[in-house]
């Protein structure tokens, strides 16, 4: 039988809140992908049927199969066969609209980063929750949106709500990377290649040939080729220089420091 902690978010469409948004794309999203998709998808629209009908559905059933198709074909907005947390917002209402409005301001993850640097000024992959409104703010000048101190703190809360889940007043760059669309979350695209703390100091240690504690943008495509050798990841120029942008979205004046590549390629980070 499954523990309390295991059991299905059960959907209640029309009193969700972010906090239970953002549970139930991590309950679904079960490999962390950054999308819905195959037996994953299957499980989230048979509960979401089930909410909406308030009974039981039956996934083998022909009609079901139909409904999830024309549901798709609403919802997949870039018919790739799955849905991804921009996608997600449209078919939950949340009670806070933050989660649809954060994603029309940021759509880059430069811009991201950018505004994450003037707060994590240790580049520890953390910001603290009392500098969190200034981040946002920062956020939304780069988008050139208008907002007041009134939807800047509602903003702020729901962050709050989502992201400091045990209330040690820290952020997390890793959490709050989710926000981004997929195609610009630098960290989803380096889940293929996840190092040991170990192993990372070797790699980082070996480019940084001065010990000044990063490494330049022409040391990184043969830190990258290493990576993708290391990984068996048959990636052509066009995947490398995908790679070396996302990465580069963490540089600072063109360098790349250690702390930041940690978060995106250790799976055992301690940050």
């Amino acid at each position: 039988m499954a523990t309390q902690a295991e059991q299905l978010p059960h959907l209640h469409l029309a009193e969700l809140t972010a906090a239970q948004f953002i549970d139930i794309w991590k309950h679904f999203d079960t490999d962390g992908n950054g999308y819905i998709e195959g037996k994953e998808l299957e499980g989230f629209f048979t509960e979401l049927e089930t909410a909406r009908r308030g009974a039981g559905v039956d996934p083998s059933h022909a009609l079901f199969k139909e409904k999830l198709k024309e549901f798709m074909a609403n919802f997949d907005k870039n018919s790739d066969g799955r849905i991804e947390m921009s996608e997600l917002v449209q078919i939950l209402p949340t009670e806070e609209n933050f989660l649809i409005c954060f994603r029309e301001f940021v759509r880059s993850s430069a811009e991201f980063m950018d505004a994450w640097r003037r707060y994590d000024t240790d580049r520890s992959g953390y910001i603290e929750s009392n500098e969190l409104k200034g981040f946002l703010s920062d956020l939304l000048k780069k988008a050139n949106r208008d907002y007041d101190d009134k939807k800047l703190n509602e903003y702020t809360q729901t962050i709050l709500r989502m992201f400091d889940l045990n209330g040690d007043g820290k952020l997390g760059l890793s959490e709050m990377a989710r926000l981004l669309p997929v195609q610009e979350n630098f960290l989803l695209k380096f889940q293929g290649i996840r190092l040991t703390v170990k192993e990372f100091d070797s790699l980082f240690t070996f480019y940084d040939k001065d010990g000044n504690g990063y490494i330049d943008e022409q040391e990184l495509d043969a830190l990258l080729k290493d990576l993708c050798d290391k990984n068996k990841m048959d990636l052509d120029s066009t995947g490398l220089v995908d790679y070396k942008k996302s990465i580069m979205a963490l540089a600072d004046g063109g360098k790349l420091y250690r702390t930041e590549m940690e978060i995106v390629l250790c799976r055992d980070s301690t940050l």
